[in-house]
């Protein structure tokens, strides 16, 4: 069956740098877009970052120049690298299989001041 398990999120301070890795099986990742997306506290889960087969990307405007999805599809893995870590960052951040309901439980990134 399809499967996406997160790693990589924790706790740094405001300014730092984290890479999450989304590790997937079950399907055929190099032929899929896939989206990272972040539920922080008390709001809706957004899109923060898709790339396509092709390796087209989009980011959404508020991590635009601070964060890079990246794949492997070698690994079948995607990553979001993100650097210059704010305050407001501070979520559970999901893999996603786009165009399917295909998610992963989500890993905590916390950025302090």
């Amino acid at each position: 069956q399809v499967q996406l398990v997160e790693s990589g999120g924790g706790l740094t301070h405001s300014g730092g740098s984290l890479r999450l890795s989304c590790a997937t099986s079950g399907f055929i990742f190099a032929l899929s877009t896939m989206g990272w997306y972040r539920q922080g506290p008390g709001k809706e889960r957004e899109l923060v970052a898709q790339i396509t087969m092709n390796d087209d990307t989009y980011y959404t405007a508020a991590v635009r120049g601070r964060f890079t999805i990246s794949r492997d599809n070698a690994k079948n893995l995607v990553y979001l690298q993100m650097n210059n870590l704010k305050i407001e960052d501070t979520a559970v951040y999901y893999c996603k299989r786009e165009s399917y309901d295909n998610w992963g439980q989500g890993t905590q990134v916390t950025v302090s001041s």
